[in-house]
């Protein structure tokens, strides 16, 4: 039985993305046979041994933040495959502003997992043989819940705050909107620190068309998922948001900042993009979503013809094709 352990920044408790995917990823490895201890970045080497001893497989989520680690893992266990997966910060940020870093943990590993299908534009071209591309998957959302509720119109933002997120770009955008205009802003996600609240609450508070409910559990981001007309994606960087599969899979139509990780998720085709930051085109695809039912239709339409992308079934598979890639069984 192959043993795997698997890397992640994010500690136990957090509903940040990567802890998620790498719980997610658990569970589906071990649906192909595998036996699986899943390790914070911090933890060192000897948390990585199941039964006392080295794993065959070591996946290390994040280039920059688990590179200790990762470093680590490679002297360590010096027999083992290592695969690291690659974050939008990871792609987007600290490939310019770490380089050493960056590459270090790139050459040190034996494949490497991305998260979109535009992440080949952006890395060294000597790593593309190594690099495959594995779609974070969404289940559908349970029957009987709970469709758009009647007078307003209700658009999603879902994501902690934090600059990589642009995450007021939606709030921005509905301020001094007509009065017939019906549009309102749910904004969901914790924050890294107080400037991102008192943003928020600043904006509440002179912004009758947001409001902000803070971190929910996943159960109920899922009901307001079922309950939006619409969601927003504004970031300025994405590796591969798994909100984005979540809404193709649940048919909600997404307004998304044209930028590669959400291109690669959404196709080159997809008619709901507006360049990132630009708050005035958000504005004028907000109300022609509100005020043409083709037009949203259309992105539901797109939306939906994504969706077998980010099945679990296909995730798992993927995820199996990294695993033979690296010359091993599950």
């Amino acid at each position: 039985m192959l043993k795997i352990a698997l890397i992640t920044p994010a500690g136990r408790g957090s509903r940040a993305g990567n802890r998620a995917t790498a719980t997610r990823w658990a569970r589906l490895l071990r649906e192909l046979g595998c036996r699986v201890r899943l390790v914070g970045s911090d933890e060192g080497p000897a948390a990585c041994r199941l039964d006392g001893k080295p794993p065959d497989l070591v996946v290390a989520l994040h280039a920059f933040r688990s590179h200790a680690a990762i470093r680590a893992y490679r002297e360590d266990f010096a027999d083992a495959r290592l695969v690291v997966v690659l974050t939008g910060t990871d792609v987007y940020r600290f490939q310019h502003s770490h380089p050493r870093v960056f590459l270090e943990s790139l050459a040190w590993a034996d494949a490497l997992i991305g998260l979109h299908d535009c992440l080949a534009e952006d890395l060294p071209s000597r790593f593309l043989p190594r690099l495959h591309v594995v779609h974070q998957s969404a289940l559908p959302l349970p029957p009987g819940s709970p469709g758009p509720v009647k007078g307003h119109y209700e658009v999603l933002v879902a994501g902690h705050q934090r600059e990589e997120k642009d995450p007021l770009r939606a709030a921005l955008a509905v301020r001094e909107l007509p009065v017939d205009s019906r549009l309102r802003i749910i904004q969901l996600g914790g924050t890294l620190d107080d400037a991102w609240a008192n943003a928020a609450r600043d904006e509440m508070a002179g912004n009758p068309r947001y409001r902000w409910l803070g971190d929910l559990p996943r159960w109920r981001v899922r009901r307001w998922m079922a309950r939006a007309r619409l969601m927003v994606i504004s970031s300025r960087m994405e590796g591969g948001a798994n909100v984005v599969s979540e809404a193709c899979v649940a048919g909600l139509p997404v307004l998304a900042s044209d930028i590669p990780g959400n291109r690669g998720l959404l196709g080159n085709d997809y008619a709901g993009y507006f360049p990132v930051a630009d708050t005035a085109v958000l504005r004028d695809l907000l109300r022609r979503a509100e005020a043409e039912p083709a037009f949203l239709d259309r992105l539901r339409r797109q939306v939906l013809a994504r969706a077998p992308l980010f099945h679990p079934e296909a995730e798992r598979e993927g995820l199996a094709g990294v695993i033979a890639a690296c010359g091993l069984t599950p």
